[in-house]
């Protein structure tokens, strides 16, 4: 079996990064901040070509994207929904000078349910730093209305073994950017990480993760 190369991307700082504030399903842009970052992301990547590419419809993947490929000299990415009537009617064929962006909502942040929005310190005050830190890094407890990590991967691994497992195993390289608990399902279901473990796991904003794959195993590199 070829050996595929796979990329793991957190997104860029966001503007609610900046603010303090949960995320989830919000669709807030990168922050001036995270417009100056990703140079290092794409240091790395300048040299891989990639066959394909998986991020999910929130603005801050999508800039992401945009500014790696910029940044490292790639050719331009065109977006294909993969959901809803975008799907059907957004896509193109016959040109070959781009490289696929494959878009769909299992890529998603976690859903943070009533606390979308509200500024994480507060939070916490409000709270307590044990119960917060517990709805944010936990795998079966979720936050007030929203998704456990254990739901995030009832919809994100089933969609990587469909999609970008299959290309992996077809020789392709791929470069995914999503979102930070997106990201701990799939780093989890990779490399095989027990439930009681996961909090442990932790990718700061821009961070990659490189995997090797070859004959159905991965091989992480720092």
């Amino acid at each position: 079996m070829t050996m595929s190369i796979l990329f793991l991307q957190r997104h860029l700082k966001s503007q609610w990064n900046v603010e303090n504030r949960f995320s989830g399903w919000v669709d807030n842009p990168l922050s001036e901040e995270g417009i100056s970052q990703g140079q290092d992301a794409a240091d790395l990547i300048k040299g891989i070509e990639f066959d394909k590419v998986y991020t999910s419809p929130l603005s801050r993947n999508k800039q992401t994207v945009l500014r790696l490929f910029r940044l490292a000299g790639k050719n331009y990415p065109i977006f294909k929904y993969m959901d809803g009537k975008m799907g059907k009617w957004g896509n193109m064929s016959g040109h070959e000078n781009f490289t696929p962006v494959y878009v769909s909502e299992a890529l998603n942040e976690r859903y943070y349910g009533r606390l979308q929005g509200l500024n994480k310190s507060e939070t916490i005050e409000k709270y307590g730093q044990d119960k917060v830190h517990l709805w944010r890094r936990s795998y079966n407890v979720a936050p007030p209305g929203g998704e456990s990590l254990k739901d995030v991967c009832k919809r994100t691994t089933p969609f990587f073994k469909k999609y970008v497992e299959k290309d992996l195993k077809d020789g392709k390289n791929i470069l995914v950017v999503a979102s930070h608990n997106s990201l701990r399902a799939i780093v989890k279901y990779i490399e095989n990480i027990p439930d009681d473990k996961i909090m442990e796991v932790e990718l700061p904003f821009g961070s990659l993760i490189k995997y090797e794959f070859e004959n159905k195993e991965y091989k992480k590199f720092a």
